[in-house]
């Protein structure tokens, strides 16, 4: 191999990789377990799916559109690398394998859209969901990827900071999410005011755990590295996702005088996607504070959904979505500008800073919102992926064999 190469950084990534796509499972059981017993094995596959589906268009082509060269140096599309056949073990990206580098952008791309099955949980028909899936990844997920995380991406060039996909992955979900929920509008239950009815608890704590788990990948991973960088990002992962759950705890005795271990999943879910666009670049206080906050606006993001009236089934737009915000806005104040980026407000940096990241939230949002709306309101109308009422009553496990 090149003498570039870093032996200890390339294992490092190797099993991040791995951490990072052992989060998609974590999910499976996650959702698998907030939703009634009858639409269980379904929601547990809608997720597994996605491992399978994802990676072959990634090695087909989504590594080249997400991470090829710049088409037309507008920063809006990658273009090339097609297959990814021709790079061998040997190629490097910086100082790590580039078929290493691509297996870890891929576990990013499978669960960000595994995340949005959680906003429609109950009330989409599989067969839909899978072309769902891979519609989505090639007209919404590359084309974010290589703005953010393309070094010759558009929002990448003009300096916004995502270290690990506060914007691609969580904004995106939350945001895509909501569009779905409103494309196959409110469920049965859901117009009922009835209540969550989680049909297994130990193993939503079991997907939480392993989330919480691969979420040390995901975001200490990112770093490319195993030194300085990644130890940041890992220490500010913990105690983020510790703020968020204390936090979301204490809110809810304060308001309703008793706790819930949904909400405890909850806080830890929202501190962790908070810190994952700013893991790298905040002080450990930083961290604590971003956790909090997410926590906080959380909390009542995932209530909106009572007033507005749409069903996000398992509060992907009131926890990714929001929490995403939160993420990025929050690196305008609180960026140290220590290795990477540039200091935030209260470190002396610029309004523009903050301003930069603003519009990037709004941009993906934008983007995401109208695209992800448009696919499925086009596969609902030629495919059905709506679930009638009989279908929801049955449960939608009732269509696999294991079940």
């Amino acid at each position: 191999m090149s003498t570039g190469l870093n032996t200890g950084d390339s294992a490092w990534l190797m099993v991040s990789t791995a951490m990072v796509l052992l989060m998609t499972p974590g999910l499976a059981f996650f959702y698998g377990g907030m939703v009634r017993s009858k639409n269980m094995l379904s929601m547990l596959y809608m997720s597994f799916v996605c491992i399978s589906l994802v990676t072959i268009l990634w090695f087909l082509y989504g590594y080249g559109i997400a991470f090829g060269k710049d088409a037309g140096g507008l920063g809006l599309i990658g273009w090339g690398n097609w297959r990814l056949g021709h790079i061998g073990p040997t190629a490097l990206q910086g100082r790590i394998p580039e078929q290493i580098y691509a297996c870890f952008q891929l576990t990013f791309a499978i669960i960000t859209v595994a995340l949005i099955s959680g906003s429609i949980a109950g009330r989409a028909r599989f067969g839909p969901w899978i072309l769902f899936v891979v519609v989505w990844v090639t007209l919404v997920y590359l084309p974010i990827a290589h703005w953010v995380f393309a070094s010759s991406g558009w929002l990448s060039k003009w300096g916004v900071m995502d270290f690990a996909g506060g914007l691609v992955v969580e904004l995106n979900s939350g945001i895509s999410g909501l569009a779905m929920a409103l494309v196959l509008g409110p469920g049965v239950a859901f117009r009922r005011r009835e209540g969550p009815r989680p049909g297994n608890v130990p193993f939503v704590m079991l997907g939480l755990g392993l989330l919480w788990f691969g979420w040390f990948g995901f975001n200490a991973g990112s770093a490319l590295s195993d030194g300085a960088l990644a130890t940041r990002a890992f220490v500010s992962t913990m105690i983020a996702g510790c703020a968020g759950m204390l936090t979301w705890r204490t809110l809810e005795w304060f308001r309703f005088r008793h706790l819930t271990r949904l909400g405890s999943s909850s806080g830890v879910l929202a501190g962790l996607v908070a810190i994952t666009p700013s893991c790298a670049f905040v002080s450990v206080e930083g961290a604590f504070l971003i956790g909090v906050v997410a926590a906080l606006v959380c909390t009542y993001a995932v209530e909106l959904k009572l007033v507005a009236g749409y069903d996000d089934t398992l509060d992907v737009t009131g926890i990714h979505g929001a929490g995403g915000i939160v993420g990025v806005v929050a690196l305008g104040f609180l960026a140290t500008g220590w290795e990477r980026g540039v200091p935030g407000l209260f470190y002396g940096g610029s309004a523009s800073v903050l301003g930069k990241q603003v519009v990037a939230v709004i941009a993906v949002g934008v983007y995401a919102f109208v695209v992800t709306y448009l696919i499925g309101k086009i596969i609902d109308r030629l495919f059905r992926m709506r679930t009638t009422e009989e279908e929801q009553a049955a449960g939608m496990d009732t269509g696999f064999v294991d079940g």
